[in-house]
């Protein structure tokens, strides 16, 4: 059964993956299916295409996923939030964090891109002005 959770929603899917200290968003480009507590889907960023296999809780909006490279799997773990989906890849020797985020209908990849930076940067209020 398609999920109907409105923070797993099917479809086109964006985002970006870091390395260990470096601060360039590699960028991803990604298709994914949620179904009855599994994912499936595929993609591609600047190492090659891939393709995606996990499972999603609805409850504890927490998801294990692995993306599988022609020469190499990675292992992802990921909390979803109004956002998208947070958290950290590994691979033997190497670790790093992602974000990915259903893609709007239409919209402009460098607005999207802004609009996850802004949602990082903390709010700052003034107060007594």
């Amino acid at each position: 059964m398609a999920e109907t959770h409105p923070l797993f929603p099917s479809g086109e899917w964006e985002g970006f993956y870091l390395y260990p200290f470096d601060t360039h968003q590699h960028r991803m480009e990604i298709w994914f299916q949620f179904n009855d507590g599994i994912i499936t889907g595929g993609g591609s960023d600047d190492v090659n295409d891939f393709i995606w296999r996990g499972t999603y809780d609805t409850a504890a909006l927490q998801c294990a996923m692995v993306k599988y490279y022609p020469t190499h799997t990675v292992q992802y773990q990921g909390h979803a939030d109004e956002n998208g989906i947070w958290g950290m890849w590994t691979l033997p020797g190497a670790t790093g964090g992602f974000h990915i985020w259903p893609k709007e209908e239409g919209e402009n990849r460098e607005d999207a891109v802004q609009a996850a930076e802004t949602a990082k940067k903390p709010k700052v209020e003034k107060i007594g002005v």
